[in-house]
């Protein structure tokens, strides 16, 4: 369900009705909309058969949570609180996300292996990649998410009560690669997969559209606190200095820490309910999803990073097909170009 749901987000249609099929071998694209509809019905299966499975805590196979079945059917609820939100059903994505992960120790991660003396296989992907071909070529540099964390920067989101210099280093990837980098693209560090903090901002955003302002705030601050205790940094940047001290009703208000600009506070607490899946959700789609869901409806809010400033002309809006696979499948779809925009989206 992850992989075909993320698949359907990036890409748009997909195979899927005929892939596992063998009367199919070059099977026809399933409509984006139809392939949210049968992974959300696949993991309702997975549901129902975790929420009567027993846990066996000595599954050493199980490489994500040991065994742990309610660990495994909460995080099949977050995933159907993802797509949920992909498909702007913000009832039903509340709805998922409060049987969804509710602790930092029940998030999935990729967790790297292997020999430190080994550069390649088994590595956290940022490392490897700088490592390998891509030295010199890929880090975090002077983007968005940097200015945005960095105090001394116009765009610097810190404030009285939100400290970031601790993120701004765990977040720094050094193009250099190798020992430079000891946050996010450390050898070993892990990767998100489904976490504790995207399950708590679907919480915060779908209160807001769907129940009310104190209930999305109580659910921000939530998320808050989980920063305030280190959480995602690892020993390196615990070190360095951080705060994310709960916000308050009246720092919304026109002319508060989180309005300078004088919106409404419901306006102002989603853009930084926004703003913040673009930061925790680093690493991962939530920052390419949320910038073409919210595009056309609340682009007020959305993040303007460079792509997705309204004065461009145009947006980029799906991932490619592989050549691949447009050449192996008569089946396959005319390449329609990374600016159209996929039905969920339109």
């Amino acid at each position: 369900a992850h992989a075909i749901g993320t698949a359907a987000s990036i890409f748009g249609d997909i195979p899927y009705s005929e892939v596992s099929n063998e009367e199919y071998l070059t099977p026809n694209f399933d409509g984006q909309e139809s392939v949210y509809g049968a992974v959300i019905a696949l993991l309702d299966d997975a549901i129902g058969t975790l929420s009567s499975a027993a846990s066996d805590n000595s599954l050493s196979q199980d490489i994500y949570f040991g065994g742990d079945a309610q660990k495994w059917l909460r995080a099949a609820q977050t995933l159907k609180a993802r797509f949920y939100l992909h498909l702007k059903d913000y009832n039903n994505a509340y709805n998922a996300a409060l049987n969804g992960i509710n602790a930092a120790s029940g998030s999935m991660y990729f967790k790297p292996t292997g020999s430190a003396s080994v550069t390649t296989g088994d590595k956290n992907l940022f490392f490897q990649l700088l490592a390998g071909s891509r030295g010199g070529d890929i880090g975090t540099g002077n983007s968005y998410l940097m200015q945005l964390l960095d105090p001394s920067n116009q765009n610097s989101r810190n404030n009285a009560k939100t400290d970031e210099t601790a993120r701004f280093g765990y977040y720094y990837i050094n193009e250099s690669g190798g020992a430079a980098n000891t946050g996010v693209a450390a050898q070993f560090e892990p990767q998100p997969l489904v976490t504790f903090e995207e399950n708590q901002l679907i919480l915060a955003e779908t209160a807001l559209r769907t129940k009310d302002f104190n209930t999305a705030l109580a659910a921000l601050n939530v998320h808050r606190a989980y920063l305030d205790g280190g959480g995602r940094l690892n020993a390196t940047h615990k070190a360095s200095a951080y705060n994310y001290a709960p916000y308050s009703a009246e720092d919304f208000n026109a002319g508060g820490i989180e309005n300078p600009d004088g919106i409404s506070a419901e306006r102002a607490l989603l853009r930084e309910i926004i703003e913040e899946r673009y930061i925790s959700g680093f690493g991962t789609h939530i920052p390419f999803n949320d910038a073409r869901r919210l595009r056309k409806s609340d682009n007020d809010v959305n993040v303007p990073f460079p792509f997705n400033i309204a004065s461009a002309s145009q947006h980029p809006e799906r991932f490619p097909y592989a050549d691949d696979e447009l050449s192996a499948n008569p089946n396959a779809p005319t390449e329609p170009g990374i600016y159209t925009v996929t039905p969920v989206n339109q």
